[in-house]
């Protein structure tokens, strides 16, 4: 059976979810395209797919499945040919999969949770599926504090043995689904059509029971950015080059980008790492960086500092403000003078001169606040838009 098996040339992506753990980020974008130094989220993963040979990508959709198409398009700009399978009403993991089913062709093919930034070798499962000869393969990472996750059990022949749900106490490291696969066609005949279904807990657990589940342990670059914290280290990694992206060839060896439209004053100052997009402007004694994105068009006035922060397109910081630690949606502005450390504006923000905010503090989109109007709120939020 396993003698017959190649390459997956194929794949399903599931971008169904509404990202609810990452607002304001994706208050107004779907989390699968959220930028992420300047490209959609889900185009890292297509990087990785085209990487190792797959020639096809099937996204399952729902929530806002009109806006991932007009992002991603027919996949051409990322070396491979894109499909949409549109729920059109929540199915679950197996559903979105099986929703899918008529858009592949034969043979196995991989799984991608849509907020997972990986750079696993594909090509490696490939191989390890296929020498098992199982119906399923689930990648597998290592983390220090799985208590937010389901763990997962393996024999000595990287057999599935058992699954656990998230532990209340844990000491030392555990394995945790990583939120990629590989499967065979065969699975489709396990998924009940036209309702609610899970492959963690629908699937996977009858896969495990016949012996036809196995665990590929990856050690390499895994995080879920499902939240805004995560989505903030995501950029942080990509930037410092932990993980392998596009984005590395761009920063070189000296971790900086900027870009040939960008207008950086002779006096400003850009420490690595950092990435400044098309036509931003950074002003004379302004400082951009380390840890730093500068989205297209945005503005850093004279005498900001900006620091380890996300600043997207077409903001503007005010003259002597201060930005740290922060993700800045687009077309936000921060008043002069004003600091920011640990926070999260949405799109279109307005946040006037004087301001301080910090603690984790969130300001959905379109959320205005008046010069001097907060000294620190720990956790101020405004109304959802």
């Amino acid at each position: 059976m396993s003698a017959r098996r190649g390459t997956p040339s194929q794949a399903v992506i599931l971008v169904g979810g509404e990202g609810a753990r990452l607002r304001p980020i994706t208050s107004r974008v779907p989390k699968p395209v959220a930028p992420v130094v300047e490209r959609p989220f889900v185009a890292y993963i297509l990087d990785n797919l085209a990487r190792h040979g797959v020639e096809r990508a099937i996204f399952s959709t729902g929530f806002l499945a009109e806006a991932i198409e007009a992002e991603i398009g027919d996949g051409a700009d990322y070396g491979l040919r894109v499909e949409y399978a549109v729920e059109s009403e929540p199915l679950g993991t197996a559903g979105a999969i099986a929703n899918c089913e008529s858009k592949l062709g034969a043979g196995s093919f991989y799984v991608f949770n849509g907020d997972v930034l990986s750079d696993v070798d594909l090509s490696a499962l490939a191989a390890f599926h296929a020498g098992k000869g199982g119906m399923g393969t689930i990648v597998l990472t290592p983390v220090e504090d799985p208590r937010r996750y389901g763990l997962v059990e393996l024999g000595e022949d990287g057999a599935v043995v058992s699954f656990l749900e998230k532990p209340g106490e844990w000491e030392g490291t555990a394995l945790i689904n990583a939120g990629v696969y590989v499967l065979e066609h065969e699975v489709f005949e396990m998924i009940p059509r036209g309702r609610l279904f899970s492959i963690e807990r629908g699937v996977f657990p009858r896969l495990a029971q016949a012996g036809s589940l196995y665990g590929y342990v990856d050690h390499g670059y895994w995080r879920d950015i499902g939240t805004p914290e995560s989505y903030l280290q995501a950029h942080f990694d990509i930037l410092e080059r932990t993980v392998e992206t596009r984005v590395a060839d761009a920063l070189g060896e000296q971790f900086v980008y900027v870009a040939s439209s960008a207008d950086v004053h002779p006096q400003a100052r850009v420490v690595p790492p950092c990435y400044i997009g098309d036509g931003a402007r950074v002003d004379a004694g302004a400082r951009v960086g380390p840890l730093v994105v500068l989205g297209a068009g945005s503005v850093v006035a004279e005498g900001a500092t900006v620091l380890e922060s996300v600043v997207q397109k077409h903001v503007v910081i005010g003259a002597h403000a201060q930005v740290e630690g922060s993700v800045l949606g687009r077309e936000s502005t921060i008043g002069a003078g004003t600091q920011l450390s640990s926070a999260v504006l949405g799109e279109g923000c307005v946040v006037g001169a004087g301001n301080r905010l910090a603690g984790g503090i969130c300001l959905y989109p379109e959320t205005s606040l008046p010069d001097n109007s907060i000294q620190f709120q720990e956790q101020l939020r405004g109304r959802e838009g």
